[in-house]
């Protein structure tokens, strides 16, 4: 890392579970970069893991990890690049066992680290107000995981074995850059300011292409060239805190005050007390200078002493959503799908909990409010909410028998039942979290 120079530069390839490949590897090759980011978590996806860890005792990881690792091992090691991930999910050994055998049969063994600890189903209390709706959260069902969202003090020690990879569960999105830069500029963990400045720009990259002008893209409003060879982000660090973001030359996309700022106040509900395991982050005063050329300058965040407790994101068997969708074409569409919507009703009338019926297109968004004029075409969706799969089985059932016995025209039939994970939130004291770090490759774990 260029710590003589006072410069780290630090890229995102990954913003979330399902998210693209290819610029990961671009910014590895073209980026320059110290260190990749791969950011693969959600709430319900570490949910999700852990049932599937729960159904396969070395499963639980990322599905999309081990194609990912087979793109980027090389890049990764012909450039020196080293990477911090998440996707570890619900058992970030197996996914460090998994990243070393890809390694060792491609016949370049290294060294992977396996951050665990935040799996604190054993340590939250059942009974606990769950913040969204105060009810105690074993009422909701059963609990299936809990993970605490962990940050620099339990992936620094992970950095420091000097493994070339490095893998979480529940780390929260912005440590994930923070711990790099901390590492590599001798940071203070204890001083505020530099905290909230690394956890800015973890904050502007943690969604990758968002920043970079997916998702900001707007048809005649906010124009984006070249969307689909879009360049994911990378920011220039200073020792001071202060960065450029910017993106690999070349790719589709734009970076200038418009996407950075909107990127800025992403799921930031109190922009003076923005709450991670790190840090209190304000930016209020944070300053964005667009600089041309896909440069963009941001500095001026705030910070003040971490939250006592850490939040956890707690998993739930909510049940089993039975669903159908078909599809009406032609004059009278609309008044087809609704006459399908009114048997599909009645025959399930009181037999499953909880439905839902939407005209997509129509009222499934906003509501019939807003809605003009009759559609050429339509798509009825129903979704019914069961405690059991059997029950839910019927909304599915129901809605693939309109194909002949529902109005004229239905086509283009989907039905089927999976089963539904609820997520809630609490915290727990950061003293009840314990994180380690196992080391797994070149044959040896220590």
């Amino acid at each position: 890392m260029d710590v003589n120079g006072g410069t780290v530069r630090i890229g995102c390839g990954a913003g979330f579970a399902a998210d693209r490949v290819e610029p990961a590897v671009d910014l590895v090759e073209r980026g320059a970069l110290d260190t990749l980011v791969l950011e693969c978590l959600g709430e319900r996806t570490v949910a999700l893991a852990a049932l599937r860890r729960l159904a396969d005792p070395g499963g639980g990881y990322d599905p999309m990890l081990a194609k990912r690792m087979r793109a980027l091992l090389g890049p990764l090691r012909r450039t020196g690049t080293r990477l911090v991930t998440n996707a570890g999910a619900a058992h970030p050994q197996a996914a460090a066992r998994m990243v070393a055998a890809l390694a060792a049969e491609a016949g370049e063994p290294l060294a992977v680290a396996a951050v665990t600890g935040d799996d604190v189903l054993d340590r939250i209390d059942p009974d606990a107000p769950a913040w969204e709706d105060g009810r105690p959260l074993a009422e909701h069902g059963e609990l299936v995981s809990a993970n605490a969202y962990i940050g620099v003090d339990a992936l620094l020690p992970a950095l420091e074995t000097g493994a070339p990879v490095v893998i979480a569960g529940r780390a929260a999105d912005p440590s994930l850059f923070l711990a790099p830069l901390v590492h590599a500029l001798g940071w203070d963990t204890a001083d505020w300011d530099r905290m909230a400045a690394g956890t800015l720009v973890g904050h502007l990259l943690e969604c990758a292409g968002q920043v970079t002008g997916g998702y900001f893209a707007d048809p005649g409003v906010k124009p984006v060239p070249g969307l689909a060879r879009l360049g994911y982000p990378l920011a220039e660090v200073g020792a001071d805190g202060g960065a450029v973001v910017t993106k690999p030359d070349g790719t589709g996309g734009r970076v200038d005050r418009m996407t950075v700022v909107e990127q800025l106040t992403y799921e930031v509900t109190d922009p003076g007390a923005y709450l991670t395991p790190d840090v209190t982050l304000d930016i209020t005063g944070v300053g964005v200078e667009g600089l041309g050329g896909d440069r963009v300058r941001v500095g001026g965040a705030r910070g003040r002493a971490r939250p006592a407790e850490l939040k956890v994101s707690v998993g739930y068997r909510a049940g089993f959503r039975g669903e159908g969708e078909i599809s009406y074409a032609g004059r009278g569409a609309l008044d087809r799908a609704r006459l399908a919507a009114e048997v599909v009703r009645e025959r399930v009338a009181g037999a499953v909990p909880r439905l839902r019926v939407d005209v997509v297109g129509v009222d499934a968004v906003h509501g019939s409010a807003l809605s003009e004029g009759a559609p050429y075409e339509c798509r009825l969706r129903v979704a019914g909410l069961a405690p059991d799969r059997a029950t839910a089985d019927i909304v599915a059932e129901e809605v693939s028998a309109l194909y002949t016995s529902g109005p004229a025209g239905g086509g283009g039939l989907r039905a089927g039942t999976t089963e539904v994970v609820g997520v809630l939130s609490t915290t727990v004291p950061r003293e009840r979290v314990e994180t380690r770090v196992a080391v797994y490759g070149g044959g040896e774990r220590r």
